[in-house]
This record gives C-alpha cells, structure tokens and sequence, in this order.
C-alpha cells in the first residue's frame, strides 16, 4: 500500500508540473515552447543570396553555354550567356587555383558572372596535379588570346575587348596579377579591373613587382582573414608593389570569419570554391568575392556601384545579417595591409 501511495504522489506532481506548464504558457521562460529555447535548438542560419544588387540572383540571362578546346596545360573553356543570346559581352579571364583545372569548382561563381551578361575565359594552364606550373601564366595568356580568336568567329557571343577584366584564387590570384603586368605586351586587352583573390606567389618562378600593372586598373585584392595556406604576404607584395594606381582606384580586402550562427562563414582558403548546390556556395560569395567583383566591374565598364567595391563604405563593408537580425561580421578595407 505504501509503494502505491508513493506512486499515485509522483504522479500527481507530475501532472501538476505540466499543468503549471500550460498555465504559464509563453510567459515562463522555462517552457518548452517558448521562442528562447527554440533559439538554443535551432542557432541563427547565414544570409542568402540577394534578390538584386552586385552579388545578387537578378539575372538578366537564363542560360549558360559552355564549351571547351586545347589539350593538357593549353586547354580552355569558354563559358557564354544565352536566353537570350547578346551580340557581344564583356570578358572576364577567370583563373584557377593550383589544381583545380575543372571548372565546377568555381562552377556557381561562373555561372553567376556569364547570367550577369559577361563572356567568362577559363585557362587550364596546368598539366598535372603536380606539374605544369612553372610557365603557368604564359600557358594562360596564350589560352586567353586563343579563346579570343574563336569567340570572334562562328556562332559566339562577340567580346567587348574595351570591357576586359581578370580574377583569380590562389596560384591563379598570383597568375591574375601577372596577366595584368603583361597584358599589353603579349597582346591581351588591357584589363579595366583585376581581383587576385587568396593569392599565391612561387618565389622560385613568379614576379615580386607588380609596378607595371596600368595606372588606369581599378584593383581590389582579396585575403582570407584565417587562410593559414596562402596568407597574407602575396597579397600585400601584389597591393602594394601595384603602385601605379592611385589608392582611390585600389583597396586590400580581409575576409573575416563569423561562427555566430549555423554553418558558420569561414575566411579560410577554401572559402571561394563554389560547387553548384553545395554548403559551398554561402554569404561568404554572395557578400564578398561576387558582390565585390561585381562591382568592380560595374565601376570599371559602366561607371556605376562604386560604393560597393572602393573606400571603405558601409556597402562595400556589409556582409549581411544573420537569421535573427545580427549583422555578419564585416570586411576589412585598408589601404595599409
């Protein structure tokens, strides 16, 4: 009897708990209901994609066309937009880090540029995993003058060689740079705007001055604020050796990581890779390499979207907010990396 009275006692507290649970409702912060746990449960998830504005989803093609030639370190591809398909397109070389001679990984970022209305040149320049570096930049600006040429006949959207603009990631930031040096001497447009992104630097086979790079460039240069590959020392041997351009035309950029919320956003050297419709594609993109490379150009060909790519303003700053309205951490902008 005694074990029974215990029994029907542990229940009647029981019962009283939970009814005190549903009395109190939404007022007691202990309820399991309530906004503030299920804020523990479920943490703020990063910024999407924009509806409009550089980095933004307002495309004005549906469609990209791609197509590849050359064999080995020489290869190419050339991506185009279509639906509809314009007469003519600016150029925008796309160079890759070391290894990654296939294109889907950058694929979205790809895609992203040509729906934007520009033609996109992707040099393989590489041979192997291991090898094919050393004349890396001249495999790519032969690849480039190459890709040039077919897209001037046939059935090709025409490029705007008056709107010609080079990005690159790691090897390729470094190659990015390079290409801008030697443009004009190896009979390449002469780029309007330029974005080595991460890059790397071979001391044994690179340039260490970048002085030649024309004063008339507009220049960002992009590094990871924990990017434990590359660092940061390419990068500022590019920015500030690039001295031609004024630093109203220029700025160095640090990407920095914000664990806030879930996935958190990461300024490592992977953080520019961009498999379609993968965790890789993240406000780490859309607010930082794409938005600010889409301005860049703007600027560059149409004179508009300053403010999102030079001096240091709030929208060239801003990376968007959290779920829950926190703002992401912000890009720093310095002219003294």
């Amino acid at each position: 009897m005694e074990k029974i009275r215990i029994t029907h006692f542990v229940t009647f507290f029981l019962v009283c708990v939970l009814l005190g649970i549903v009395i109190m409702g939404p007022s007691c912060k202990g309820t399991v209901s309530s906004p503030y746990q299920n804020s523990l449960l479920e943490p703020p998830t990063p910024p999407q994609q924009p509806p409009d504005g550089p980095g933004g989803s307002n495309y004005s093609y549906d469609g990209v066309r791609q197509s590849r030639y050359g064999f080995g370190a020489h290869a190419f591809w050339i991506f185009e937009p279509t639906d509809p398909i314009p007469s003519s397109a600016p150029l925008i070389v796309f160079n890759h880090g070391w290894s990654a001679f296939y294109p889907v990984i950058y694929k979205a970022w790809i895609d992203h540029l040509v729906k934007r209305g520009n033609i996109v040149i992707y040099p393989r320049y590489q041979l192997g995993f291991i090898i094919g570096t050393r004349y890396a930049t001249y495999y790519a600006i032969q690849s480039v003058k190459n890709a040039i040429l077919v897209l001037q006949h046939g059935n090709h959207v025409r490029p705007d060689l008056d709107k010609f603009a080079i990005v690159g990631h790691s090897l390729g930031g470094g190659i990015t740079a390079e290409m801008a040096v030697l443009a004009q001497e190896k009979g390449l447009p002469c780029p309007k705007a330029i974005m080595p992104v991460q890059p790397f630097i071979r001391n044994d086979t690179m340039m260490k001055d970048f002085h030649d790079i024309p004063a008339t460039a507009l220049l960002l240069v992009i590094v990871g604020g924990n990017d434990t590959i590359a660092g940061n020392f390419s990068g500022a041997l590019i920015f500030s050796t690039a001295d031609q351009i004024p630093f109203d035309h220029k700025d160095f950029i640090i990407q920095r990581t914000d664990r806030y919320g879930s996935p958190p956003l990461v300024a490592d050297h992977t953080a520019p890779l961009c498999i379609p419709n993968s965790s890789l594609v993240d406000a780490m993109d859309y607010y930082s390499t794409w938005k600010l490379f889409d301005a860049l150009t703007d600027y560059a060909f149409y004179s508009t979207n300053q403010q999102y790519c030079l001096g240091n303003t709030p929208e060239q700053r801003f990376m968007g907010y959290w779920s829950d309205g926190a703002l992401v951490k912000e890009l720093t902008v310095t002219d003294t990396p």
